[in-house]
């Protein structure tokens, strides 16, 4: 579903056929998770097609490669370039992006000098889907900060994310929510965490989550609406009082969730602050609305 025989890739100043990729089998990315990430989504607008947040989601790139002393040898705005032609030699307009910073041949646990830069894009869906969601607590808890850098996106940090998800469908629920190491809310499996009450919304603050590129632009949209956004730390027991809740994120955008633990909220999708904020982000990205984008 990600490649055909005619999709290019970019990795290290080349353009491939993704079909011919081949990989170092002893990369310490593949053996040891050493590796950063991002996901990033272009829409098609009446101009063609535009990167939501470019050049934030490639400084985030930035960011998680240096708390894993990899140095990409690209700039922010090189990459921004290199994420246009992706898409324009795929013929692509919605998009999914996905950049790859992965290591050389390394099996000791020390930094790696081999480093490789690999871009991606397909069409992808809203991952978690349209429908509201029915969620569970995970058994699984978060990272704790103390033991990795919790605010970047590195590839082995989702082996996490992929117990969480895994033991919720097992279980029958359609995805997780997971609880940091001191029992509050942190986050879900690949997306950030709201919950509404009485007209304000409220967000597990900073610390124990990835901070959220679409978390904070539906902090901005919330705020522009005249609603209040708390951040602070959430107890499980307070979404038993919640209104509603939902996800946020890149793949996700705005996922309305239905139900947590078999618990259902109070109000329906289309009455919630969630689902106004999602009217607005999809507005915003497809239509002449360009501040969110980065032009090139």
């Amino acid at each position: 579903m990600y490649f055909n025989r005619d999709s290019v890739i970019f990795l290290d100043g080349n353009w491939l056929k993704a079909s011919e990729l081949v990989g170092d089998l002893f990369s310490q990315t593949l053996h040891y998770g050493n590796g950063v990430f991002e996901g990033i989504r272009a829409y098609q607008t009446p101009e063609g097609p535009h990167i939501f947040k470019a050049k934030e989601h490639f400084d985030r790139l930035h960011y998680s490669a240096s708390k894993m002393f990899i140095e990409i040898p690209y700039k922010t705005e090189e990459l921004v370039e290199i994420a246009y032609q992706l898409l324009k030699k795929n013929n692509l307009q919605n998009a999914y992006i996905r950049p790859l910073v992965y290591l050389g041949a390394n099996m000791a646990l020390t930094e790696t000098k081999e480093v490789y830069v690999l871009m991606a894009a397909w069409e992808w869906g809203r991952y978690l889907g349209n429908d509201p969601l029915k969620v569970m607590i995970s058994s699984y808890e978060k990272q704790s900060p103390k033991s990795v850098p919790v605010d970047a996106k590195i590839c082995g940090h989702y082996t996490n994310s992929i117990l969480a998800t895994m033991e919720a469908k097992s279980k029958g629920f359609d995805e997780a929510l997971i609880l940091d190491a001191e029992g509050n809310i942190a986050e879900g499996p690949g997306a950030n965490f709201f919950f509404e009450k009485d007209e304000v919304l409220y967000t597990p603050n900073l610390g124990n989550i990835l901070p959220g590129i679409t978390r904070a632009t539906v902090m901005d949209y919330a705020k522009e609406m005249g609603y209040r956004v708390i951040e602070k730390v959430v107890k499980p027991e307070e979404l038993m009082e919640a209104d509603a809740a939902f996800f946020t994120g890149t793949a996700t955008e705005i996922a309305g969730i239905k139900s947590i633990g078999g618990h259902e909220f109070k109000l329906d999708w289309e009455d919630t602050i969630a689902y106004s904020l999602f009217l607005m982000y999809r507005q915003r990205v497809v239509n002449n609305e360009f501040r969110d984008f980065t032009l090139v």
